[in-house]
């Protein structure tokens, strides 16, 4: 550095020397987020719900029986000391309960008062899906499931229809298990 004797020239030099040393800034790397949920599988659809409308996965647990209750109302479990009533979701979307095995598993919802169990045949596991995977293409013609599918991803050959829990709980039909 010279010898200035103007504090704005000894500024300037300063600012002129740390720019020609500095590093560059690191490059912007674009991050893509990811589409989360949890697959499931009912009959032969595979679906998946979204992340934050399962609020825990059971395995099948002891039900007792409610009397009055539609066919698709398997009974109520106690879940760590909390009454959970546990619903077929095949027997309710298309009248035919779900032959539990020892895949079965059953996916706890709790939506604007509405703290339920929904029997499925199997969980995937966690899904995950990239924005540029999303399609507007449903993966079934099915009537009963096409009201609760919002949108579908396509990962490789297979079509994941994405099935809204929350609108499910939401559906009046849903509600009225008494017979």
């Amino acid at each position: 550095m010279n010898q200035a004797s103007n504090p704005v020239e000894i500024l300037r030099e300063l600012e002129a020397l740390c720019r020609r040393n500095a590093h560059p800034l690191p490059s912007q790397v674009e991050i893509k987020e990811d589409w989360v949920g949890i697959g499931f599988r009912l009959g032969e659809h595979r679906l998946v719900a979204p992340l934050g409308e399962v609020v825990e996965i059971l395995t099948y647990p002891g039900l007792s029986k409610v009397p009055g209750a539609r066919d698709w109302v398997r009974g109520i479990a106690n879940v760590r000391g909390n009454l959970l009533p546990i619903m077929d979701l095949g027997g309710y979307l298309h009248g035919r309960n779900t032959v539990s095995g020892r895949r079965s598993r059953v996916l706890v919802i709790n939506h604007k008062g509405v703290f339920s169990g929904l029997i499925v045949d199997e969980v995937l596991g966690l899904k995950h899906f990239l924005p540029e995977e999303a399609t507007d293409e449903l993966p079934t013609e099915d009537p009963a499931l096409r009201p609760y599918l919002e949108s579908s991803f396509r990962s490789g050959d297979e079509l994941w229809g994405v099935f809204s829990m929350h609108r499910l709980a939401e559906t009046p039909q849903f509600l009225q298990a008494a017979v």
